[in-house]
């Protein structure tokens, strides 16, 4: 029988991971052939994601030019660096372009074909437009997948799982909004890929709540404005008729931050400084472990506030009131936040060059209008004030912070099971809309159709409608008969509808307090309840505690993701070359 992978998920996770295979196998793999079985019901390349059967409307959140599916000199990898094309290269497109999610798609479907092409000749790769249903097999032989319609499995020497975003099912607050939108004739539409979801339910003129304020809203607003026929003339948003009522609220009750709207210039900060290999090894070697919050959070802070310093002092020096090095070597002394927060009121003399996490993280706490309508004026201030900054040079320490948490990313999937609120405050500050994504929020707001319900967003389910206040307005409700929740399903094991991710669990496979399963940060092996790492089951993505940003990342940045699919890859190329692949079926 020949060597064979079976690779459960052709996105660009599992495309990248073949972009990988094709990379090192001449260093790796003198085998005798290899067949590569690619389980999906989606195209590869695209998958569900990234398909063509999806609105045109929708946009990438990220320019073109930051979009890249190869390796530079940037990734600290063993593999071969081989580069290629941006999207915006590939696509002959401006780079500053939001380009729709079916350009991408095409520009992922055509990397796909680039590695297949890349792979030895006698490398085959199969396609199966099917859903894998479990793995089985014990770990010193080979595994046995089960395909949706197959009636036999693919028998395979390895199996890598690169799903990616996973329906789930409702968790206890969601069915019960749900159980009651049934008895009461409600909708509530439970979180879900916006695409998937069928907006049908949501009536012209219609009160709809929506609880959530991130990328799921904005694709939300699209699809349910310009989705139905209404169009923008300059910032004046043109109505069809067709458009419900939008409630939007959040615990932050505000947007996530525009993508910055200019380019890096000048030196970039010396990333990592305070949290990079020494501190996580440090972390790692403790027997008792560590803690998010009291560990971590503090080097993350201080290494955040580096980068934004360093692009102050040395890009905008007037508006500090001392040398570089001299503040430097006393932020390095300093011991804690308070220290800190010290030394950086003695030498920034304006607050608004100083970072404030905390008051970034909650911009309404503490904030409170006197009626509904001064909240709509108050917000709108507040996105016009976003936009402004984020376009704007002067506030050029912005984009270093950018580059800091990229890199503290880098370093924070070795530690895995990082806390959940880490990922939120990431996308919050570092992966929002396009700002005209938030121009049109705004013009949508002063037309009546998107109305905001400020932080702390509480729903509940009474005299047969949803209600819906925040602290921002106290006493302030909104009642609806539709109810949507605007986000992505947690990627947890427990509530995955995904009966592989079900069965894995099953067999043994271990999660994280946040129901994320357990993988070795090396290599991706997916661990038992011992820690144990499964010699011959690996997992990359989203729902693992090793998750990157995301599978593609802007160039000479360092591609996390790009380091894992190379380590998965070279484990996976030296063990089909090795004597002891075979087992028992």
């Amino acid at each position: 029988m020949r060597p064979t992978l079976v690779i459960v998920g052709a996105g660009p996770r599992g495309t990248g991971l073949i972009e990988r295979i094709a990379a090192n196998a001449p260093e790796l793999y003198d085998g005798s052939g290899l067949d590569i079985h690619l389980v999906d019901p989606y195209p590869p390349g695209g998958g569900r994601i990234w398909r063509q059967a999806q609105s045109p409307l929708l946009w990438m959140n990220s320019h073109a030019e930051d979009v890249t599916m190869f390796t530079d000199e940037t990734v600290a990898m063993t593999g071969p660096v081989r580069e290629g094309p941006t999207l915006h290269e590939w696509a002959g497109v401006q780079g500053r372009l939001f380009a729709d999610r079916r350009t991408q798609g095409d520009y992922l479907s055509w990397v796909h074909e680039q590695a297949v092409a890349a792979l030895p000749d006698t490398v085959t790769v199969h396609h199966h437009a099917r859903r894998a249903l479990r793995v089985e097999g014990a770990p010193e032989g080979r595994q046995r997948v089960w395909l949706d319609g197959r009636p036999r499995p693919l028998v395979a020497d390895l199996v890598v799982l690169t799903l990616g975003h996973l329906d789930a099912e409702l968790d206890e607050d969601q069915a019960a909004l749900a159980a009651y939108a049934d008895t009461h004739g409600l909708v509530h539409l439970p979180p879900d890929f916006t695409a998937d979801s069928d907006l049908s339910a949501l009536a012209a003129g219609e009160s709809v709540l929506v609880r959530g304020f991130g990328l799921a809203f904005v694709d939300l607003m699209v699809l349910l404005t310009e989705g139905r026929g209404g169009r923008y003339d300059g910032d004046t948003y043109l109505p069809s008729g067709q458009e419900p009522v939008l409630y939007v609220g959040s615990r932050r009750g505000v947007p996530y931050h525009s993508k910055i709207g200019y380019d890096w210039t000048g030196e970039r900060p010396p990333l990592p400084r305070f949290f990079g290999p020494e501190q996580v090894d440090a972390l790692l070697a403790r027997p008792a472990g560590f803690d998010f919050r009291e560990d971590i959070w503090p080097l993350v802070e201080k290494e955040l506030g580096f980068a934004h310093y360093h692009r102050l002092f040395h890009v905008h020096p007037g508006r500090t009131s001392v040398a570089w090095d001299v503040f430097e070597a006393k932020y390095a002394a300093a011991e804690g936040l308070a220290e800190r927060t010290a030394l950086v009121a003695s030498a920034v003399p304006d607050p608004a060059d100083r970072l404030d996490l905390t008051a970034l993280d909650r911009p309404l706490r503490g904030v409170r209008y006197d009626s509904f309508e001064d909240l709509q004026d108050g917000l709108r201030a507040y996105v016009e004030a976003d936009l402004t900054r984020r376009h704007d040079p002067d506030h050029s320490p912005d984009l270093a912070v950018f580059l800091g948490l990229l890199s503290v990313y880098n370093q924070l999937i070795r530690l895995g099971g990082i806390d959940s609120w880490w990922h939120g405050f990431f996308s919050y500050l570092a992966s929002g809309p396009p700002g005209p994504r938030l121009r049109q929020l705004l013009a949508l707001s002063r037309a009546g159709i998107v109305k905001f319900l400020g932080a702390d967003t509480v729903v509940t389910a009474e005299g047969g409608v949803f209600r819906a206040s925040s602290a921002s307005v106290p006493g302030a409700v909104v009642e609806a008969r539709a109810l949507v929740e605007a986000r992505l399903p947690e990627p947890t094991l427990g509530r995955a509808r995904d009966g592989l991710l079900r069965a894995l669990h099953a067999d043994g496979a271990d999660e994280t307090p946040d129901g994320l399963l357990r993988v070795d940060p090396v290599d991706g092996r997916v661990l038992d309840r011992d820690g144990r790492p499964h010699p011959r089951r690996f997992a990359l993505g989203p729902y693992t505690d090793a998750r990157a940003p995301g599978a593609f990342t802007r160039p000479r940045t360092g591609g996390p993701a790009f380091r894992q699919n190379d380590a998965t890859a070279r484990v996976v190329l030296e063990f089909l070359r090795g004597p002891d692949r075979d087992g028992t079926t």
